[in-house]
């Protein structure tokens, strides 16, 4: 599924063409998402300007002066601007029209959201208990030390712990444990303030390489302009079970965990 940087560099993409513009019509195909689609998106959206586009952990907010659209991206789902008489594909589901361009949500299994927020955005149910953002300053090995202690859970469950700290998915915490050289089943209690700093720094390094290759394409993930992320070439460990280690040489394994497949060094990670 698309993770942070795929999302930020969604964000990144759509920003420039978007913000500013006015809404002139709203169109949903299938409401069927994740969760309903707002039956009176049109009606709250007509008219209005988006004000800004930023990212919370994996949520696009769509900022207008009466509120916010808050967009997942789900398993599989995309948005794309296109030319407003552009023909819908099948899995285009909901499609906001601003002038003579349109934004497009195409999402085949369906597991993306599309929901609607007045008020604080921090009041909504989906960010209310959110942890820190991991390319902020907040994000330090002191806050990873502090509450991970007593933990006996897997580092790598830990780091992709949403109410520690947000973004985090399985591609990343997979690179970033290995360049910190910890072995994703190491108890999180167990680990030590310097390793955690170094930890940190490693996530930062990770997902700001990622940004820059503009995301991880591993199935049909695009930006806004409907281009591929490269991150994927890159990758150390995730995906390269039965290949040899870039540094040592050791072949890297696979294991299970919390239903997600943990890719790992025995040498290099301990």
């Amino acid at each position: 599924m698309p993770e942070l940087p795929e999302v930020e560099v969604t964000r990144r993409g759509l920003a420039p063409l978007l913000q500013g513009a006015r809404v002139t019509a709203v169109n949903v195909r299938n409401p069927r998402l994740r969760w309903p689609v707002p039956a009176d998106l049109h009606e709250r959206l007509v008219g209005q300007t988006i004000r800004q586009i930023e990212r919370r952990a994996k949520y696009l907010l769509f900022r207008f002066d009466p509120g916010t659209l808050i967009v997942h991206l789900g398993m599989s789902g995309s948005l794309r601007v296109v030319e407003g008489q552009s023909p819908p594909g099948p899995w285009d589901h909901v499609e906001i029209t601003l002038g003579e361009q349109c934004l497009r949500l195409r999402d085949p299994r369906r597991f993306g959201a599309v929901l609607w927020h007045e008020g604080p955005i921090e009041a909504h149910p989906l960010m209310a208990h959110l942890g820190v953002e991991p390319l902020l300053p907040g994000f330090d090995g002191q806050l990873l030390h502090t509450r991970s202690r007593g933990r006996r859970a897997a580092v790598k469950l830990f780091l992709m712990d949403n109410a520690i700290a947000v973004g985090i998915g399985n591609i990343y915490a997979n690179e970033s444990l290995y360049r910190a050289g910890i072995h994703p089943r190491t108890a999180a209690g167990r680990i030590s303030l310097a390793r955690y700093e170094r930890l940190c720094r490693e996530v930062r390094t990770t997902l700001s390489a990622a940004l820059a290759a503009g995301g991880s394409s591993l199935r049909d993930f695009v930006g806004g302009d409907g281009q591929p992320g490269y991150f994927q070439q890159t990758y150390t460990v995730y995906g390269r079970e039965g290949e040899p280690c870039r540094h040592c040489g050791t072949v890297i394994r696979r294991i299970v965990q919390g239903q997600r497949s943990s890719f790992f060094c025995v040498r290099c990670q301990h």
